[in-house]
């Protein structure tokens, strides 16, 4: 399992209100709810770019890729 770290939130009467209401009656926690809605606005929050490229290599085999399961079972069938 992941380790989680302490924070603060600052919530308005009206949202902790309604943050308590929601914990009941999804029967899940507080803490639960705040952890899924700070999921939701990062799945729609684009990530940084990559600062570097992608690792890549050339095997100098300009069919490498298409017979990428054939090496695999080579190498481990050793």
């Amino acid at each position: 399992m992941y380790m989680k770290v302490k924070t603060s939130v600052y919530l308005d009467e009206e949202q902790t209100s309604r943050l308590k209401r929601a914990a009941e009656a999804a029967g899940r926690s507080e803490a639960e709810l705040i952890r899924e809605g700070i999921d939701l606005v990062l799945l729609r929050t684009p990530r940084a770019p990559r600062r570097r490229p992608w690792p890549s290599f050339d095997s100098g085999e300009p069919e490498f890729a298409a017979s990428t399961d054939e090496h695999l079972r080579d190498a481990y069938e050793r």
